[in-house]
Order: C-alpha cells, then sequence, then structure tokens
C-alpha cells in the first residue's frame, strides 16, 4: 500500500490532520494502535478547555474531532507501528503484524502516556476524581480537598495551580526533597492551603462513584485522607519508541520539531504531545495537527 501521507496516531493531533489532510485532497490513511482513537482527552470525565464544544465529555468530543475526520472521507484503520525506515523520497513504515506501509510523508502524532502508579483505584476511578492534568480538569475541584503525588516540576506546577482554586492542597512525594525548581518550591510552600508530605506514597485511591479517599503510606504508617481528587505527576512516557531508527533529535523521548512541525528528518513531522513544547493541551495538539499538514503539503508541492 502506498499513500501520500500517513498520519500515525488517532488522537487530537491526529484526527486534525486527517481533517485539514481531507480537505486538501491527499492520499492518506490514519493508523491508530487503540482502534477508536481520540487519545488522552477521551479518559477525561469532563473538557471546558476547547473552544466552542461547551462543557463535555473527553469521550464525547474525542468522538465528534473522529466522526469529522471520517465524515470529511478519512481512512482510520487499526495499525499498531513498530518502526519506519527512510528510504529517501518514501519513508516505509513496518506494523507489528509484518505489514508494510510506503508514504511520501508521515506525520508522527502518538503522543505521550502519563505513567502510571498502578495502586488499586487508580484505574477505576480515572475520570472520576484520578487526573494526571491539573490545568485541565483543576477546575473541578474549586473549593474541595486534593491531592498531588510527585515531587517534579509538574507536580508544583499542578499544586501551586490548584491552591488558586482548591480548598485544601496535599503534595506528597516518596522523597525527602523536591526535584522541582527551588523558587517554585518556595512558593508553593508559602501557600497558606498546601500541605506537604514527605517521604510518603500513594498506595489505594479508594471511592465506587468518585474518588473519596486515598491511602498515604509515610514514616508513621499507612493512614487514610479524605480527599475528592487525586492529580497524579510522576511523569510521562513519549511513545516515540517506533521512529528509532530515524536520525531524529530526541530530548527525553520528545522529537524536536518546530511549530511547523517539520523534524530533522526531511518528510517526517511530529505533531501533539509527542512534539517537544511548553503546554500540551488538545488545543495545541489540534493546532499541531494543522500546521503539520499544511508543512506536508509545502513538501510535497502541492501548495
Amino acid at each position: 500500500m502506498d499513500k501520500e501521507l500517513v498520519i500515525v496516531g488517532g488522537g487530537p493531533a491526529g484526527l486534525s490532520a486527517a481533517i485539514y489532510a481531507a480537505r486538501a485532497g491527499l492520499d492518506f490513511i490514519v493508523l491508530e494502535r487503540d482502534g477508536f482513537g481520540g487519545g488522552q482527552i477521551t479518559s477525561s470525565h469532563e473538557v471546558e478547555n476547547y473552544p466552542g464544544a461547551g462543557i463535555r465529555s473527553g469521550f464525547d468530543l474525542g468522538s465528534a474531532f473522529r466522526e469529522q475526520a471520517v465524515a470529511l472521507g478519512a481512512e482510520i484503520r487499526y495499525g499498531a507501528v513498530s518502526s519506519v525506515r527512510d528510504l529517501g523520497d518514501e519513508k516505509e513504515l513496518i506494523l507489528d503484524g509484518g505489514e508494510t506501509i510506503k508514504a511520501k510523508a508521515v506525520i508522527a502524532a502518538t503522543g505521550a502516556s502519563p505513567k502510571k502508579l498502578g495502586v488499586p483505584g487508580e484505574k477505576e476511578l480515572t475520570g472520576r476524581g484520578v487526573s494526571w492534568c491539573a490545568t485541565c480538569d483543576g477546575a473541578f475541584f474549586r473549593g474541595r480537598d486534593t491531592l498531588v503525588i510527585g515531587g517534579g516540576d509538574t507536580a508544583v506546577e499542578d499544586a501551586l495551580f490548584l491552591s488558586n482554586l482548591c480548598r485544601s492542597v496535599t503534595v506528597a512525594l516518596r522523597r525527602d526533597v523536591f526535584r522541582a525548581a527551588r523558587r517554585r518550591v518556595d512558593l508553593l510552600k508559602a501557600k497558606d492551603n498546601v500541605t506537604i508530605l514527605y517521604k510518603t506514597n500513594l498506595t489505594e485511591i479508594r471511592g465506587e462513584d468518585r474518588v473519596r479517599s486515598v491511602i498515604l503510606s509515610g514514616p508513621e504508617g499507612a493512614a487514610e485522607r479524605p480527599v475528592d481528587g487525586v492529580f497524579l505527576a510522576v511523569g510521562v512516557e513519549p511513545a516515540s519508541g517506533w521512529l528509532e531508527g530515524l536520525p531524529l533529535t530526541l530530548d527525553g523521548g520528545y522529537v524536536a520539531a518546530g511549530e511547523d512541525c517539520r523534524t530533522g528528518v526531511p518528510g517526517v513531522f511530529a505533531a501533539g504531545d509527542l512534539r517537544k513544547k511548553p503546554l500540551r493541551q488538545v488545543v495545541t495538539a489540534a493546532a499541531d495537527g494543522a500546521n503539520a499538514v499544511t508543512s506536508v503539503i509545502e513538501y510535497l508541492g502541492r501548495a
């Protein structure tokens, strides 16, 4: 199978790219390893920060992206890409089952997944009080009690953000010192509604319809703590392993690419959470998809 363009990833970046590719009349296909697509946004209980969408579930918003892309003629199929080879004017994608697809251009939009703790209740209560994005979901916990897990920059930024909305914020980190920038940590410590627990691990999240409490294990043993929301900030893992065969510039697994989404390999573009950038949100992912296809059109000489 030969295509002008293969979009790898069916989240907001990949589906936005599909919409623009369809409108441009490109011969393309979207490969999505999860079958349905929609990306991380589908696990959000409610989304209120995507312009024009109102307040709706992440599943509904992801479904709307997919439906619009399909309505415009996008072909979306299940396919997990294991590797890609640079053949010069063409790129060869090798799928997990051994099938190969050649394309003149590839948009890598496989995103980045938050690291999971694997504790009881984490999976079951995702979207019902368990979140990996304070800027996405923090507003739903205004005036309530929240817990942030982690000691890095993301955890501190999340806690600072939540401290302006929530009644209380507890920060639990497994070490006895933060890894985050000292200035931001000092700002956090100055907050009256923030409690910091060192050498503390989250061992269980409890609740049925939503988060009700957590079990924290610290120097004085295990104890139950009532909270309404749990924000996990223990790192993310960019899904860039399939690109390792290309001479790309990677920074912590993220692909270096500018706002035009061009990478250091001609014909390969990076969009969405996989791209190294300061803000990863559904709106910036969608913008990347549009920019990536604009660059693809120029690369193919179709402009």
